[in-house]
């Protein structure tokens, strides 16, 4: 049997999961979620790393399926019966909506950030790119190597520039040199495999407990128009949609985010307290 994941845990109390995107790892989630956490009492964060991604072997994965079954080892192995919030990022909120549809008895909130929707490329529904605040010359006299490690940049002013880079170098960077991409493009480059093989979109997927759901609206890789039906399966949910807001949501925009994450973990307790489950 193959090991199970890597994790970082950090505080105690209720179990929090947290599972990161493509070819990112935990620390990358832990960057944008610890100076929430670290200010709220009574959670035990655990941020792991997928197959082939931060400190987890690959150990021959071949698909999505096999990616979902190594969560629900480690989740048996690590959690057991114990109730636990769940947290996902782009394709991690994917693999969360099929955690929390296996082990709804047990997850007490979801938040899914950026969420994964259409695994298939050609079939999500994106804007073209365009940027919001232009700014040619800051364009044209940035390093080469930035702009092509930036790409293009939704709010083209110094300030902006500079908490992108500097997420992209501290996390973002680290974790695409550390992912095993021998196994993990096949995956990636197939759309019945970087798929799971049951749907997660039917009457018994609903899923009751508080949810939050943020998008960016200028999210140019997952976009979010295809997120909407999400509302239909999670009553409990708060949907936004975050104007200034690309996949790597957020760049400077943390303070947004603080609130909306406290709203939720709030939302949580009061659940907790008048559910008997």
């Amino acid at each position: 049997m193959a090991s199970i994941l890597s994790a970082h845990e950090i505080g105690e109390g209720l179990p929090v999961l947290i599972i990161h995107g493509w070819e990112m790892d935990g620390r990358v989630e832990e960057i944008d979620f610890e100076p929430i956490f670290n200010k709220i009492s009574g959670l035990r964060r655990i941020y792991v790393d997928l197959p082939g991604m931060g400190k987890t072997p690959a150990h021959d994965v071949k698909n999505m399926d096999d990616i979902y079954h190594r969560l629900v080892q480690f989740i048996d192995s690590r959690l057991g019966q114990s109730r636990f919030l769940l947290i996902g990022t782009s394709c991690g909120g994917y693999l969360a909506r099929a955690i929390a549809q296996k082990y709804t008895a047990q997850v007490d909130g979801l938040l899914l950030r950026v969420p994964l929707i259409e695994p298939a490329d050609s079939r999500r529904d994106l804007d073209t790119f365009e940027p919001l605040v232009a700014n040619e010359q800051l364009m044209s006299n940035m390093p080469s190597e930035d702009r092509s490690l930036l790409g293009d940049v939704l709010v083209q002013t110094p300030a902006y520039v500079k908490a992108l880079k500097a997420k992209y170098e501290e996390a973002v960077l680290p974790a695409m040199k550390a992912a095993d991409n021998q196994v993990l493009d096949p995956i990636r480059a197939d759309p019945n495999r970087y798929q799971l093989s049951f749907s997660l979109d039917h009457e018994n997927a609903k899923f009751f407990a508080p949810t939050l759901i943020v998008c960016g609206r200028q999210d140019g890789t997952v976009g979010y128009r295809d997120s909407l039906r999400l509302l239909e399966l999670y009553p409990r949910s708060t949907y936004v949609v975050l104007d200034r807001g690309i996949h790597g949501f957020p760049v400077d925009e943390t303070g947004v985010f603080e609130s909306l994450v406290r709203d939720w973990v709030t939302r949580i307790d009061e659940w907790r307290g008048c559910t008997e489950r």
